[in-house]
């Protein structure tokens, strides 16, 4: 394990800035790393999370798009000690380098480096905010040192249909990187000896902090896209020292060999939509209940789930089965079933719910059937309301997918059903 030294000469540089299209309309008035996850988290907590536990303790984030509610969740939240140089810090887009706003991933790094200045570290760790993960950041910061790398790069397996998401790597048998393409949209080189699976990059970067910013530098002098993916690791890979770290390897305590390996992009609905369902089965894939690995987010004073109503002979029974709810539900003779239930959720009687992710504050009407379906926070539903039954019907009022999964966005108004 790397000595103290080298963690307090870490800084941590979290990139919090992008847009989420492919998730909208989860994505209309926040940004993607503020999108609500796991009944009581945002998005962002796991990484934030896996840098605390880790023991890194000099955290920057980055934000651009759409970022007050982020900012908000962050400060309120994240509230280390100063006094000894911890700090989680927030910190928006403010066209240092010129009037223009962030160009890509780079270049957000590159338009902070006074911030790296500032602080003078010997090594950079600049991860994404927008994946749902455990990592201890240690193990891949001791490859990145013994091998006295230029750069590392957090990389994973994934199938090779889903090659055209990632940014592909090629290694040699000592991880060193022997080829990078981002997102091919065909010919992806495989894995030897797994020609169905792609050695894909996390987009988590280990970097020499005076080799990044001189590769930062003299990027920023051409006319491009300004991009880690697309550009800085294809330059630097047959030039400098670059390795691959395998995740899958990564060890965190307290967790089980199923657990081994988990991380999600959850960068489209469907993606989101599956990561958080895997957090209901008997033994979930992401384990949110490891008590050496503790997940944190912003307190709540509420008061603990309610369910009320046993009457079996009219089927009044407020009941949950594989299914998350959060403090603050009332669960009040409607029934639940596979589904992430946030904070101050209701569900009157005779409901069915089932396979959902109902956000903060949704409130379900009397007789209403929900199925398949997201609904965001606020969202108020009529009693006698079917959403996720009729797809036809859905898609003339809400977001649907191809595989047909219902999104109501925050602030739908959903007009009551006239019964005669």
């Amino acid at each position: 394990m790397p000595n103290v030294l080298a963690r307090r000469s870490v800084l941590t540089m979290i990139l919090a800035g992008g847009m989420g299209e492919r998730l909208y309309p989860l994505t209309r008035d926040r940004a993607k790393p503020a999108v609500p996850f796991g009944g009581r988290y945002r998005i962002i907590d796991f990484v934030i999370n896996n840098f605390i536990n880790s023991g890194f303790f000099k955290i920057k984030i980055l934000t651009q798009f759409k970022s007050n509610s982020l900012i908000e969740h962050v400060t309120r939240t994240w509230r280390l000690v100063p006094e000894v140089g911890q700090y989680v810090d927030v910190v928006p887009a403010q066209m240092r380098k010129g009037p223009f706003w962030f160009r890509g991933t780079a270049d957000a790094v590159f338009q902070n480096l006074e911030l790296i200045f500032d602080e003078q570290p010997e090594v950079i760790c600049v991860f994404g905010g927008d994946h749902i993960y455990k990592m201890d950041v240690n193990q891949m910061l001791q490859e990145h040192l013994t091998k006295d790398a230029d750069l590392t790069i957090a990389t994973i397996p994934v199938p090779l249909e889903e090659a055209h998401q990632f940014g592909i790597v090629e290694v040699d048998a000592d991880w060193r990187v022997t080829g990078f393409v981002e997102k091919p949209k065909e010919g992806a080189k495989t894995i030897p000896g797994r020609p169905d699976m792609v050695l894909a990059s996390m987009g988590n970067y280990i970097f020499k902090a005076a080799v990044m910013i001189d590769v930062l530098q003299r990027n920023a002098l051409r006319d491009s896209a300004h991009d880690f993916g697309k550009e800085i690791i294809p330059q630097m890979y047959g030039k400098q020292k670059v390795f691959a770290y395998d995740f899958a390897q990564n060890e965190i305590p307290g967790e089980s060999e199923v657990n081994r390996g988990y991380w999600r992009d959850v960068g489209t609905i469907d993606s989101y939509f599956a990561a958080c369902l895997d957090l209901v089965s008997v033994t979930p894939m992401f384990n949110l209940y490891n008590p050496r690995w503790p997940l944190i987010s912003a307190p709540m004073h509420l008061p603990p789930a309610k369910f009320v109503f046993a009457d079996s002979k009219t089927q009044r029974i407020g009941l949950a089965t594989d299914s998350m709810v959060s403090d603050g539900v009332i669960i009040s003779g409607g029934t639940i079933n596979r589904s992430v239930l946030h904070p101050r959720v209701r569900i009157h009687s005779y409901c069915e719910v089932d396979e959902s992710v109902l956000m903060d504050g949704v409130d379900i009407g009397r007789h209403s059937k929900i199925r398949r379906t997201i609904i965001d926070k606020g969202v108020k539903v009529p009693p006698n309301t079917m959403i996720g039954y009729d797809l036809e019907l859905d898609r003339q009022r809400f977001t649907v997918t191809d595989s047909g999964i219902v999104v109501v966005p925050k602030g739908a108004v959903i007009e009551e059903k006239v019964t005669t």
